[in-house]
């Protein structure tokens, strides 16, 4: 690789660089080392409540199905739990790892929704009772489609039109199957109705705009995009880690609310700090510093340089290297 000088490629003083330096030498938390054995038993143990959680939905789906009536307080008791103690695991990009879909898809992702909601939620510091409402709404954002025909729901390949029409009534099914059942909140069955609403308007089932849109709602529609993007279905490959965020940054200002689409960049890429990447012009390099305003520009160390990204605008993240370093 051809050496440059560290002042062309970053705005920090040579005493700031030194400093930054000599802590990533001596601090073994961004060194790229992987997870340790107690850090990867948590993940298994957490990975294995996954399972049976989404095991437990697909029986709620099929329960809903077949009498039109929501089992709220069993999600509460045998679901919520595995959402709240995943929520809790400090190692994101491992868990996040793991919450890829595996098979199952309707099913995991409703979980895994969940889960990413109700950490965003902690993110943006949100009180006790948004909370709970939350990830109450996120685990049962999808729970109209319980009532959309399962021919069109498990179909392999592209949609009709007019599949895809009566696939984007689950938002209706679920607000319909929510809103009256006692002691849940508006909200939670708004999130239902409202989770593929779009800032600009191009969401629907109403092409609400902006602040017409639950703000809990706005959350699980970036927990849903991110999953879905993430995992692997019949008819779409999993899209490696970059890809998803880049695109998911490119629609900031427009498809999604930008403060919580900023928190939750941020919070994923802070948690690559000291993992290895390979950059768009070749070079390889450890994550130091992401910017929480420009979370996709990172500070990079390349050797004993450093590369920050933000003066560097046509360098990109290629690729995560050791993607999969934690199997479940």
């Amino acid at each position: 690789m051809k050496k440059t000088t560290p002042s062309t490629l970053t705005s920090f003083s040579n005493e700031e660089i030194d400093n930054l330096l000599n802590t990533i030498r001596n601090d073994p938390s961004i060194c790229g080392q992987s997870t340790n054995k107690s850090q990867e038993k948590i993940l298994k143990d957490i990975a294995k409540k996954i399972d049976i959680a989404s095991r437990q939905m697909e029986e709620i789906f099929g329960m809903v199905s077949s009498t039109g009536v929501v089992p709220v307080e069993e999600i509460k008791k045998d679901i919520l739990p595995t959402i709240k103690q995943a929520a809790e695991i400090p190692h994101i990009y491992h868990l996040f790892y793991e919450l890829k879909t595996k098979d199952e898809y309707t099913y995991r992702h409703i979980i895994c929704v969940g889960i990413i909601a109700t950490m965003i939620g902690k993110w943006l510091k949100l009180s006790q009772s948004d909370l709970i409402d939350l990830s109450l709404g996120a685990t049962l954002h999808d729970i109209g489609k319980a009532k959309v025909a399962q021919e069109i729901l498990n179909k392999p390949g592209r949609l009709t039109q007019e599949e895809y029409h009566e696939m984007k009534r689950h938002t209706i099914h679920g607000y319909n199957l929510l809103r009256d059942i006692p002691k849940i909140n508006e909200r939670v069955a708004l999130i239902a109705l409202q989770h593929h609403e779009r800032e600009d308007g191009r969401g629907y089932p109403f092409s609400l705009r902006n602040e017409k849109i639950e703000r809990l709602a706005k959350i699980v529609a970036i927990a849903d995009v991110y999953h879905a993007m993430s995992s692997s279905r019949v008819y779409h490959q999993a899209e490696p880690f970059h890809i998803v965020i880049s695109q998911m940054h490119e629609d900031v200002f427009g498809k999604f609310d930008p403060e919580i689409m900023l928190v939750f960049l941020f919070k994923i890429m802070d948690s690559l700090v000291g993992r290895r990447v390979l950059l768009s012009n070749g070079d390889e390099g450890t994550i130091v510093r992401i910017d929480p305003y420009e979370p996709l520009r990172a500070l990079v160390r390349s050797d004993d340089i450093l590369i920050d990204m933000r003066l560097n605008r046509g360098l990109r993240i290629s690729r995560v290297l050791n993607d999969s370093i934690v199997r479940v």
